[in-house]
């Protein structure tokens, strides 16, 4: 059972009591997970946890220590303050210590349903049974993970602050390969909510991609119009949000957001016009947590309006450091388009000449100064000629900077933005993406990856 919000503030107030460090931290989290995993057309293992943590961490003299644990009888909770203390005796001088936040308050945001913590073992067997069905009928293996999840997460502050929160994942994704092993596809999703995940579309989706890319032909690498998918966009800029748009980085001239003489591109049309980019916990689509930054409030962030960069991130720290604000977010991130959408088809049917990319995979930062990316395609990818998909190509290594692929001019059609996650995340973390159609894309070399 996850832990109710009177029975985490009990043990976060038990705690805080035995402290005798000048500021501490308190968070407890209570998660059940479920899974079952499946391959070759067949189910694997089936498998449930339940568990809590308790992480504290005090600070004395500024000197910071920390411990973890899963016990929560009595005597482990009040080793566990001790041993904090004795580390930060011990420790340097943690020179970005802010106190810790005094009361708060926050505006709930949803995210849990109890359908999805409480997800049968038949109810799970009966969908991956559809699934396999569906792989067996279309003469393909099936391979895929689905997951349930639900967590109550508490913090509190000895400066007065208490913060509690449930949320809910379901997650699927669903491989579907050729007999011969010569033709992939995939596709993921995830809601907070199991009755809104659509497992029978993510099996839809991932065998008819395994079997239009049969046979695929190579081509030589270059540079390409594209057409990316929804999942193909996550696993590129999925990790944006905070990490793309930092203060820090920015103003000490180590990101692609810098600008000479210690100044940043903020004001600046650093991208496609046709682009906003924000964070706002209460989407409905996508509703995330109530707080941000060591239990900031979270509040709508805008961080781009027309490719125009309108904020960056500021750190507590970083925000003392220049006496501003800190940022109340992102907590999560959407795109969309400023302006009319489009569907993939319409995108095809506007291609004189392009590529239709599945997803990425293996992604690897290469220059943090210009977002500079590498990695392969895979589970798919078709050449589009005069508006029509003429055939599936063999995959390709990138090398693409996010700054020029989301630049002025580069940007010609946006979809609507869909719930997806990075292909290496299993479903958590997710964005509001769209598809994008891309004047250029650069392939590098040939890949054997299916």
């Amino acid at each position: 059972m996850l832990l109710s919000e009177s029975e985490l503030k009990s043990i976060t107030d038990s705690i805080l009591r035995q402290v005798k460090a000048e500021d501490a931290s308190v968070t407890i989290s209570s998660t059940e997970n479920s899974h079952l995993r499946f391959a070759a057309n067949s189910f694997l293992t089936n498998g449930r946890q339940e568990n809590a943590t308790v992480a504290v961490t005090v600070w004395i003299g500024k000197r910071r220590g920390q411990v973890t644990t899963n016990d929560l009888s009595e005597s482990a909770l009040k080793q566990i303050v001790e041993q904090a203390e004795s580390i930060a005796k011990l420790s340097p001088v943690d020179r970005e210590y802010l106190p810790t936040l005094g009361p708060q308050r926050y505006k709930p945001t949803g995210g849990f349903a109890e359908s999805t913590v409480r997800l049968s073992v038949a109810d799970r067997a009966r969908r991956i049974h559809e699934i396999i069905s569906t792989c067996e009928k279309a003469g393909v293996v099936g391979a895929g993970f689905h997951q349930a999840r639900g967590e109550s997460t508490a913090t509190a502050t000895k400066n007065g602050n208490f913060r509690y929160e449930r949320t809910s994942l379901a997650g699927l994704t669903v491989t579907a390969r050729t007999k011969d092993g010569d033709a992939s596809g995939f596709f993921q999703r995830s809601h907070w909510d199991i009755n809104q995940l659509d497992t029978g579309r993510i099996a839809n989706e991932a065998v008819q991609k395994a079997l239009s890319s049969r046979n695929p032909q190579t081509i030589d690498p270059g540079v390409y119009p594209v057409i990316l998918e929804p999942q193909a966009v996550a696993d590129l800029l999925g990790f944006m949000g905070r990490f793309g748009f930092d203060a820090r980085s920015a103003e000490e001239g180590r990101s692609a957001l810098s600008a000479p003489g210690g100044k940043t591109k903020v004001g600046q049309p650093v991208f496609d016009a046709k682009l906003n980019i924000y964070s706002d916990p209460w989407h409905p689509e996508l509703p995330d947590s109530a707080y941000a930054q060591d239990g900031i409030p979270s509040q709508r962030v805008a961080l781009v309006e027309r490719g125009v960069i309108r904020s960056l991130v500021y750190s507590r720290f970083w925000a003392n450091q220049r006496s501003l604000e800190p940022t109340p977010g992102p907590v999560n991130l959407i795109i969309e388009a400023d302006g009319p959408t489009a569907t993939i088809e319409e995108m095809v049917k506007a291609s004189d000449r392009a590529l239709l990319v599945t997803r990425f995979w293996y992604i690897r930062g290469v220059d943090p100064r210009v977002q500079l990316n590498t990695g392969l395609t895979r589970d798919g990818m078709w050449y589009i000629e005069n508006g029509r998909i003429k055939h599936p190509v063999r995959n390709f290594r990138f090398n693409e900077s996010m700054i020029e692929m989301l630049a002025p001019g580069n940007v010609e059609m946006v979809g609507k933005p869909e719930r997806v996650s990075g292909s290496e995340n299993r479903g958590s973390r997710n964005s509001l993406l769209p598809a994008l159609k891309l004047k250029r894309f650069h392939f590098t070399s040939q890949s054997e990856a299916v």
